[in-house]
């Protein structure tokens, strides 16, 4: 192999003349240190070329490494000549005995003091005397079977013997009722079973004015009594977690002191069917009603009457936090077996409240209507001096609409204020029967002293509004207020039916043992028709207004004595035409309250 001259060689001795070796070797290393790093950037460009013989080969890549690395301590040791020791330091107490007369008191829970609880007991019994011989008895008793069933009991008795100043005829009442039920609450079901008995005495004693100039002969001869009798059995089934929810049942029969009689019987069915957001509800309504009455009023023939009423009002309902809306429709189907005849008819059932500030405002309104079974039973609930001589027909009340406000004030105060207008189709009206010419015949009903039953459609237009305060248990305060505007299409006037109905009640608490009630109400003016045969004309009754007020006092929680006044204003005002209320009245007794 040739020999191929260094060129570092070269140039070391060249210049070895000029410098030291020692010199020179410093250079090399330098050169040399120069060079490994230099070459891999060479070599990343000189890879593909030929090598040039001038130019160092570096056959093995320059791997670089990291030395050692230590970890530098958080107290680092100083190599100080000087270093200093610390000393030790002892601490001590000097602790001196000090007498001290404080003595801490033992803790004691604070315990909330808690009202005592209301007794409720099973059974009370009141006993009540008055002015004009009055009585007011009442029992009432809840006797506990088993967890699940219950049976109740009630008895009551209220009568007058009257003596109404300036009334020539016996003016006295009587009305005893006794009243049984059982109940049954089970796992997914609740039934209850109902029956009871009435006994009630009523007097025609609203003689028209040309009766009362007769001899007192003559009207002594007459006999003013009317007895009802009157008895009822039912019942009623509630199903959680089903498609039928519920149905009542109701049977009750009515009869007179002069053979008059009547048979009523009624099923309401109720079913749900909870849809997505929806719910369907179908409501039913069946009414069979039946009786007579010996006569009629002229004692021409007698009168009889049958009906049949098959209801059924489907809906959707559509309820979330603040809107509730209701669609439906009621169609009836009505046969009225004495006349033959068949009547089919639909009403409306809309409903919607809205919440415009949650409980404060609360808007609301719809259109509702239906089928009203008018019957015997009714009419004497309403008025006890409805002669035994009746027309019975239902009423069909086309529609109602109605719109309102109600709402919460605040907790303690709430109102609602609403305006309506509607139509009745065949609305029943009381109307004093005519004054025949006198009989030693007539019956205790024919002096014009009982009242008849007119139909006519009335258009009704009325608005009504009510507040509600009830501060605690111990105070509470409600007024409501009733306007009426009536339109009768063939009777001359709305009879018997009041312009204006107004009503103030408060109940409280002076002491833990003394309570009270007060109570005033309001009738405006009502119009009634008087015929004598001869003529005919209107006659205004005044409105009234009827005072009361009721105080009671516990002396134990078993024994508490009670007084009531009512009418306390005295005035007589007439809630019939020519019948005349008692004055003033005054009731005191006491109750006591027991478990068997």
């Amino acid at each position: 192999m040739p020999n191929i001259p260094n060129p570092i060689m070269v140039k070391l001795k060249q210049n070895c003349h000029a410098e030291p070796v020692e010199a020179h070797f410093t250079q090399i290393r330098y050169l040399l240190v120069s060079l490994m790093v230099l070459a891999p950037f060479f070599l990343g460009n000189a890879q593909e070329k030929e090598l040039d013989p001038e130019v160092v080969t570096i056959v093995k890549p320059y791997t670089p490494t990291i030395s050692d690395a230590f970890k530098v301590k958080e107290t680092p040791e100083l190599n100080d000549s000087i270093s200093t020791t610390k000393k030790e330091v002892k601490y001590s107490i000097f602790s001196v005995p000090v007498a001290s007369t404080f003595t801490p008191a033992k803790g004691k829970a604070t315990t909330v003091e808690k009202s005592k609880p209301l007794k409720l007991y099973d059974n009370y019994a009141t006993l009540g005397f008055g002015n004009y011989t009055s009585i007011l008895g009442e029992f009432y008793s809840n006797i506990e079977i088993s967890r699940t069933d219950n049976a109740g009991f009630f008895f009551r008795h209220n009568s007058s013997q009257g003596d109404i100043k300036d009334v020539k005829l016996d003016n006295k009442y009587y009305d005893t009722s006794v009243d049984a039920n059982y109940t049954s609450r089970q796992k997914d079901e609740t039934y209850r079973l109902d029956a009871g008995v009435e006994h009630q005495i009523y007097n025609w004693y609203g003689l028209p004015e040309d009766y009362i100039a007769y001899p007192d002969n003559v009207i002594a001869a007459i006999d003013p009594l009317q007895m009802y009798f009157s008895g009822y059995a039912g019942g009623s089934i509630a199903v959680d977690d089903s498609f039928f929810e519920k149905a009542a049942l109701n049977i009750r029969y009515l009869g007179d002191a002069f053979s008059s009689s009547e048979f009523n019987a009624t099923l309401k069915p109720e079913f749900s069917f909870p849809l997505e957001n929806l719910t369907l509800k179908v409501d039913g309504d069946i009414d069979y009603l039946s009786g007579s009455f010996d006569r009629n009023y002229a004692n021409t023939s007698d009168i009889k009457y049958s009906y049949l009423n098959a209801g059924l009002a489907p809906s959707i309902t559509f309820v979330n936090d603040d809107l509730s809306v209701s669609l439906g429709v009621a169609g009836y189907v009505s046969l009225d077996s004495e006349n033959s005849n068949t009547d089919f008819s639909l009403y409306p059932r809309l409903n919607a409240s809205y919440r415009l500030l949650d409980e404060t405002v609360i808007v609301y309104g719809g259109v509702e209507g239906g089928l009203q079974q008018n019957s015997y039973y009714n009419f004497k609930e309403e008025n006890p001096f409805v002669s035994p001589t009746l027309f019975i027909a239902p009423t069909k009340k086309l529609y109602e609409g109605f719109g309102g406000v109600k709402g919460k004030i605040s907790n303690s105060v709430a109102y609602n204020v609403r305006a309506s207008y509607g139509k009745d189709e065949n609305r029943a009206l009381f109307q004093m029967n005519p004054v025949k010419v006198y009989n030693t015949t007539f019956e205790g009903y024919e002096y014009g002293n009982s009242f008849n039953v007119v139909y006519d459609d009335v258009n009704t237009l009325a608005f009504f509004a009510a507040l509600k305060v009830e501060v605690s248990n111990t105070f509470s305060l409600g007024i409501n207020g009733n306007y009426y505007s009536y339109n009768a299409e063939f009777q001359d006037e709305a009879w018997n039916l009041p312009d204006l109905q107004a009503s103030i009640f408060s109940n409280f608490n002076i002491t833990k043992q003394l309570y009270g009630g007060a109570s005033l109400f309001y009738v405006g003016k009502r119009k009634d028709l008087y015929n004598d045969l001869l003529t005919e004309r209107e006659v205004t009754l005044d409105g009234y207004v009827d005072a009361n007020l009721h105080f009671g006092y516990r002396f134990t929680d078993r024994l508490s004595a009670f007084v009531k006044g009512n009418n306390l204003f005295g005035d007589s005002y007439q809630k019939w035409l020519n019948y005349p209320v008692q004055g003033i009245q005054g009731l005191a007794g006491v109750t006591y309250k027991f478990d068997w």
